[in-house]
């Protein structure tokens, strides 16, 4: 009997994490948490060390080690900072590193996973997103698997298998939010409690409303330039409400590969695990007569103008694409805080976009203080 994959889960108590605990907990003889790590959320990730038994966990907050030590006890080693999510990302025993930090913070983890010679199983847009170029040049240098986490990336990466070279298109579907069928007029009447109530995902609330201003479609879209190596022109997206297709290649001869399933996080997270094999999923299984109908409509970049400010940014390439990334984070959490309208959001990006003195081939140092820059400039904007 082979030993337990050990396991590394950043971001455990967020909704990628918690729902990746479900599936190691399916496979409990398979997979075996080694270490788990979050932002703040100290009581849950003490009760989530309590029932998995890690041996090592880490808070990115500073100030939140001393209430987790206390909590957790003195059998797990603990640690903090950007240094402690870095270290349990590379953790020698480590064999597979989950990344579903939410935000920037997740590049330096993820980096130093792939030095580590880790399978990264990635779930943090925003580490492609700002700093795509260095990421996949050292995971090329390294020969390291990254697998991609998200339902689209990863229903793309399983059409390509073995068809790379026929590649024509690749067509990234997006539900289109709970905002798609709104008039711009409605739009400036959006609430928080509106945005939150996606029509067919469960997520949090950062992602939650990115994808109401398919900004999440324009971070996915600087992703897939990144993981599968294709030119902007060959990345299309399509609105398909029913969240039933998670994404489509086109290839050369004509022919489309669709991935299909219900709208469950938990199959490509265990996808990402158990690649190249397959296992039974605790996800339910689509059942074609129920649904009304499949559809289609092209995304419309007026009333949703965070994805083209995405293509923007993703062929200026160099520091733009940090700079996106980080006002929009700051600006999304200005709308949660409920200082900004839902509007403004792609204003203020764009704004700061405008400002910003684009580097070129830029160095890990030099995106994160192109990072810095746009959440200073857009928290002044605000």
């Amino acid at each position: 009997m082979t030993a337990a994959s050990q396991v590394v889960v950043l971001g455990s108590t967020g909704s990628i994490g918690r729902q990746t605990l479900e599936v190691i907990e399916r496979y409990g003889g398979r997979y075996q948490v080694l270490a788990l790590a979050a932002r703040d959320e100290v009581e849950l990730l003490a009760e989530q060390v309590e029932r998995f038994k890690p041996r090592y966990v880490a808070v990115g907050d500073d100030q939140a080690y001393i209430p987790l030590k206390r909590l957790v006890g003195s059998g797990v080693r603990v640690a903090a900072g950007i240094e402690g999510l870095c270290e349990m990302a590379a953790l020698p025993e480590a064999e597979i590193s989950l990344v579903a930090l939410s935000g920037a913070v997740g590049i330096r983890p993820t980096i130093a996973a792939v030095e580590a010679g880790k399978r990264v199983a990635l779930a943090n847009k925003e580490t492609l997103v700002a700093a795509g170029d260095l990421v996949m040049n050292k995971v090329k240098a390294g020969g390291v698997q990254l697998l991609p986490v998200d339902s689209e990336h990863s229903a793309v990466f399983q059409c390509l298998a073995g068809e790379e070279r026929n590649l024509e298109k690749i067509w990234l579907t997006a539900s289109g939010g709970p905002f798609r069928d709104y008039t711009r007029q409605q739009l400036e009447g959006v609430t928080v409690d509106m945005a939150l109530r996606h029509p067919n995902w469960a997520m949090g609330p950062k992602i939650t409303i990115d994808s109401a201003t398919l900004m999440n479609k324009g971070l996915e879209v600087i992703e897939a330039y990144h993981l599968f190596q294709v030119d902007y022109s060959k990345i299309e997206v399509l609105i398909q409400r029913e969240s039933i297709i998670h994404s489509m290649v086109e290839l050369k001869d004509g022919a489309f590969l669709a991935h299909l399933g219900v709208p469950d996080m938990r199959i490509p997270i265990q996808y990402a695990l158990t690649y190249p094999e397959r296992m039974e999923s605790l996800a339910p299984s689509l059942d074609f007569s129920s649904l009304p109908g499949i559809h289609f409509d092209r995304p419309d970049l007026e009333r949703f103008p965070s994805l083209g400010l995405a293509y923007q940014a993703g062929r200026a390439g160099g520091t733009m694409p940090a700079v996106l990334n980080a006002a929009n984070e700051v600006a999304v959490q200005a709308f949660l805080e409920q200082k900004i309208a839902f509007t403004r959001i792609p204003f203020l990006v764009e704004a700061v976009m405008l400002k910003h003195d684009r580097q070129e081939q830029p160095d890990l140092l030099t995106i994160m203080e192109a990072d810095s820059w746009a959440r200073r400039m857009c928290a002044e904007l605000i």
